[in-house]
């Protein structure tokens, strides 16, 4: 079952550090305490048509001149009405871009951030008049100066976010072939801001059609995945944005046999042991940013009907890494838990080898103890629950020798309708493929918790259709009843 956004993702979009998930991201290093450069203040009001002029004449001056004019003017358009002032004035965008590709270092970068704040601005028309400085920007991606491809990168990701027209403008002039050739960088910084790039530009309404399949047909998609999985004690930040943008690919659904043939289900389950051996060590700082987009990439990928797909994700000990992150992280970002509970569901969903290193590991009770967390985990715990005993009468006898049905009975005396439907789903399992966990049920108070059930109008048949199974005369051998007719599971 494809997972592609939840209620989760919101609490994500909180959690994660630097504001990393934001549409717009803002370079500011000189002016974190309310001042520019060289004790400058910045300019509490717009200025006026008139003084951005005088600041666009005073950039062709000379060079120390040039320098100080740029500095205000980037401070300046900080202000949404300086911005449009600015992108208004006739000839106003020719002026930067000619200070933008200066030969001068200094007066480049000044350059470079002007553009920044512009690239910055909620306004369409701003990134619009923006779109002659794009093909500079991908230039500019191969220089020698960290600061400068990393200035270039965030704008460039900014500019995309906002503007369709920037987007049809990138493709042709090439950005793809660019980010290609950027993420071999070394530097960390370099490789972060291009990871927020691709993330933006793979999140793009037209991204599944013009923008996924050049992505899959570059090298981009093996070096994203080699990020993701390197050098996690060092830099958490790219493995992160990459993790996402790995995600959105996999969302699109437009070539997923092709990272599967070249094993990223196997790369990915990797990862996750050693997220897990992280956590246990308590190296666990921000993890969550990571687990998550990673969790969702196997869970979808999962959900692809792919001949020998499962085959490489059949470890036990990715049951053992998932149960790790739902016990580290259960009482502070209940979403892992989710997340967790999601894959867990599409392990089992099909797939009897999981199922039954469910049982052997001995998880079923650390499974039960998760339904008093919430509505949605206790669904998903459920579903899992539903998958183990669909696989017929081996699999509820041991369910039923797991204390099952003392939980079961909680969960249906204080649950609400969709809760106690899935509730009694797993019992019409239990009670079909091992009768006797039907007159165990009835003996430990289940047929109060029923009844409780027996008159809501979604619920009233499939309690009455319990009550008569549990009443039926148990067959000499239980597991003969596995034969007689399948019971597909309802899964939500």
């Amino acid at each position: 079952m494809p997972y592609i956004e939840a209620a989760c993702a919101t609490a994500l979009r909180k959690a994660r550090k630097q504001q990393q998930l934001i549409s717009k991201r803002l370079l500011r290093e000189d002016t974190q305490n309310g001042e520019g450069k060289a004790g400058m203040e910045i300019p509490t009001d717009p200025l006026s048509e008139q003084e951005v002029l005088q600041l666009l004449r005073d950039t062709q001056k000379g060079t120390e001149e040039r320098k100080k004019s740029l500095s205000c003017l980037r401070q300046a358009l900080q202000h949404k009405e300086t911005q449009q002032k600015f992108v208004r004035l006739e000839g106003s965008m020719r002026v930067l871009i000619g200070l933008f590709t200066s030969s001068l270092a200094d007066v480049q970068m000044e350059a470079a951030r002007c553009l920044h704040e512009l690239s910055h601005s909620s306004d369409p028309a701003v990134a619009e008049a923006c779109l002659p400085a794009t093909s500079y920007l991908l230039t500019y991606l191969s220089g020698h100066s960290i600061e400068f491809t990393e200035l270039c990168l965030y704008t460039l990701g900014n500019l995309v976010v906002e503007s369709e027209a920037v987007r049809k403008q990138l493709l042709p002039q090439g950005i793809i072939s660019a980010l290609a050739s950027c993420i071999q960088s070394p530097h960390e910084a370099v490789l972060e801001g291009l990871g927020y790039v691709l993330s933006q530009l793979l999140q793009a309404k037209e991204a599944s059609i013009e923008i996924i399949p050049l992505v899959l047909d570059s090298a981009l998609p093996q070096h994203m995945l080699q990020l993701v999985c390197s050098n996690l004690e060092l830099g958490m930040g790219v493995a992160v944005e990459f993790a996402w943008c790995l995600h959105y690919i996999v969302c699109s659904c437009v070539n997923n046999a092709l990272l599967i043939s070249q094993g990223i289900m196997s790369t990915l389950v990797l990862l996750l042991l050693e997220l897990a051996s992280m956590v246990s060590k308590a190296v666990a700082d921000g993890l969550e940013l990571l687990i998550c987009p990673v969790l969702r990439c196997l869970s979808n990928l999962l959900a692809e009907e792919m001949e020998g797909c499962n085959m490489q994700v059949q470890d036990e000990r990715l049951l053992v890494a998932l149960f790790t992150f739902m016990q580290y992280f259960l009482n502070h970002h209940l979403f892992i838990v989710q997340e967790c509970l999601w894959l867990l569901n599409n392990l089992t969903a099909d797939e009897p080898f999981f199922c039954s290193a469910m049982l052997t590991l001995d998880l079923i009770p650390a499974l039960l103890q998760l339904l008093p967390c919430s509505r949605m985990v206790a669904l998903l715990v459920l579903t899992v629950l539903c998958n183990i005993a669909e696989k017929g009468c081996a699999y509820c006898q041991q369910l039923h020798q797991k204390a099952v049905l003392s939980s079961l009975i909680s969960i249906l005396t204080l649950s609400d309708a969709e809760v106690a439907g899935q509730c009694l789903e797993l019992l019409h399992l239990l009670f079909l493929h091992w009768p006797e966990a039907a007159a165990d049920f009835f003996t430990q108070a289940g047929l109060q918790a029923l009844e409780q059930h027996q008159h809501h109008p979604e619920l009233q048949e499939r309690v009455r259709a319990l009550m008569n199974l549990a009443t039926q005369p148990a067959a000499a051998s239980p597991c003969s009843l596995v034969s007689s007719a399948a019971v597909p599971s309802s899964l939500p």
